[in-house]
């Protein structure tokens, strides 16, 4: 009788799950389809296949693991069994057939990696083959799992996204841009976003908190425990721009009064050493940082030694207060592979290293670079077209009002322009070669200011500098500016015109150049961000201005 009962009830359940994989399968959540399938006898799976048309049937079987084959064959009718079979064959090849072509690739690239996985994912996706696709991810790193993803538009991201392993899904979130990786981790049902966290480091697991919308980074936070969720809470009360925000805990500590045996001994008995280990931090019985201790020196050290005879004083630890850029700095200056992070004590509490310092680095020269064209959130270059147009359109219309300024400049001049055409031929000249003279100058000092190497008492001295390039530079291409014009309109008093706007407005452009960064620098503005468009408007202002005003002056 209970025998009975047990199997109405799973009759009962069964087509819950089978209408749920259905509908997972028609919304493309691959994930959870896999996941209903883990926990399906083979024989309840294979009834499934018959059950549904043959699109559905062949899409549920791309999301049957390898492993699981074999089992549901002999559940299956023949006809049925040899189709599946005949399409597992036909993606074996097809996957034999391109390994073979990116391995010719490779060699006609010199082994440079020429390989186009972004066209094999395509190809497969397009003949409906998402096992080549998972297979083909399997093969490559976090990265450039990301770097792919990123390639693709958001219909077919997502259908690639569904297959990236769950155990490895956290750390391909860590490598994609805000929006796209808010995007993805929200396709994540709650409990694969959990799974996944648990195979990240900890600094990795800090970033992918950070960067997720509050609920799932609350989420992930509540689903860690022990010691792993102490250390989180300690790791995330630090600013994300600071170095307490940047490190690891995951320092290995020494005493100084220790011998080298000892401390040998004591790393064997681990499992493995942290990542970008080069040293061991040297500590009192308090935590008290009190130097490092680099793995070369150790392992050719005499066992009886103690760590304090081969300790280093001179590298000091890192304030957890630290700006972030400050410590890419320090990293750049002094070639680190890591470094301690101590507290307002003293106290070591974890360390930075220098693949976490590159991808600041990344993050920063990729924003940076987007700012100058007032793109710093459009990360995605397959956002929506609405939501990229709103976003430009604001810059757009900054632009506009300074071209109006430009145009009311060059209206003061109507009166001017009417008895000298030769003069609206020429007038973009000016603004050009002051706009390129500004932004080589602005670029410059954009960069020291990012380097830390423009401060306060060396802007006289770079004042100095820029402004005598802008003269030499005047002075060369006045004159070459204006024969031209001379030999053009035969007119040597637009020549000469046009040779003094020119050297009046490149030393305007350098002198605007430098001094437009450290006014939005001291305002808490990103130069890269605004910098750019008020120095178009200076330079085109100050060009027609000069241009147009000499010469109702000298030649009217």
């Amino acid at each position: 009788m209970q025998e009975h009962d047990h199997d109405r009830a799973e009759a009962q359940r069964a087509p819950t799950d089978i209408e749920q994989i259905v509908q997972a399968l028609s919304e493309g959540r691959n994930k959870r389809v896999r996941k209903f399938l883990a926990r399906m006898h083979p024989a309840k799976t294979a009834a499934l296949l018959e059950m549904l048309d043959r699109d559905q049937r062949t899409a549920l079987w791309q999301q049957v693991e390898p492993g699981l084959e074999a089992r549901i064959q002999p559940h299956l009718n023949q006809l049925l069994s040899g189709q599946l079979a005949g399409e597992s064959r036909e993606d074996s090849a097809a996957e034999q057939a391109e390994q073979a072509e990116q391995q010719a690739e490779q060699r006609q690239g010199q082994g440079q990696g020429a390989v186009n996985h972004l066209d094999a994912v395509r190809k497969a996706l397009g003949a409906g083959r998402l096992k080549r696709v998972a297979k083909t991810l399997r093969r490559m790193h976090p990265a450039k799992v990301a770097g792919l993803l990123e390639a693709m538009p958001p219909e077919e991201r997502s259908a690639v996204w569904s297959m990236v392993d769950t155990d490895r899904a956290g750390k391909v979130l860590t490598y994609l841009h805000d929006e796209i990786r808010d995007a993805l981790a929200g396709e994540l049902d709650l409990d694969d976003l959990v799974a996944s966290a648990q195979h990240l480091e900890l600094d990795d697991l800090v970033d992918l908190i950070q960067g997720l919308p509050a609920e799932l980074g609350s989420r992930l936070m509540q689903s860690a425990t022990g010691s792993r969720r102490e250390q989180l809470e300690s790791m995330l009360s630090y600013p994300e721009d600071s170095a307490g925000g940047l490190m690891n805990a995951d320092a290995i500590e020494v005493r100084a009064d220790v011998k080298v045996g000892t401390v040998l001994r004591y790393l064997r008995l681990l499992e493995s050493l942290p990542p970008q280990t080069d040293m061991l931090m040297v500590v009192d019985r308090q935590g008290h940082y009190r130097g490092a201790l680099r793995l070369g020196a150790l392992i050719v050290a005499i066992p009886t030694r103690r760590v304090s005879e081969l300790m280093q004083t001179d590298i000091a630890g890192i304030a957890v207060d630290t700006d972030s850029a400050d410590v890419a700095r320090m990293f750049q200056d002094l070639d680190l592979l890591s470094a301690p992070v101590v507290d307002a004590n003293n106290r070591l509490i974890g360390r930075i290293t220098v693949d976490d310092v590159v991808d600041l680095i990344r993050e920063n020269s990729d924003r940076t670079m987007m700012q100058m064209a007032g793109l710093d959130d459009e990360a995605d270059m397959f956002a929506p077209v609405m939501v990229s147009s709103r976003r430009r359109a604001v810059w757009l219309g900054i632009n506009l009002v300074t071209a109006f300024l430009a145009a009311w400049v060059i209206g003061r001049f109507q009166a001017t322009l009417s008895q000298l055409v030769a003069l609206a031929v020429l007038m973009p000249i000016v603004a050009s070669m002051g706009g390129i003279a500004g932004s080589q100058t602005l670029t410059l000092v954009i960069r020291g200011l990012a380097l830390g190497q423009v401060q306060k008492g060396n802007i006289r001295i770079l004042l100095n500098r820029e402004v005598g390039v802008s003269i030499l530079n005047g002075i060369l291409w006045a004159v070459v500016i204006a024969l031209l014009a001379v030999a053009w309109f035969g007119d040597w008093g637009i020549g000469a015109v046009l040779g003094a706007a020119i050297l009046i407005n490149l030393l305007c452009a350098a002198l605007a150049g430098l001094a437009i960064p450290l006014i939005l620098d001291r305002l808490g503005i990103d130069p890269a961000l605004a910098g750019s468009v008020i120095l178009t408007t200076v330079t085109d202002v100050i060009g027609f201005f000069a241009f147009l005003g000499l010469a109702t002056v000298l030649l009217l």
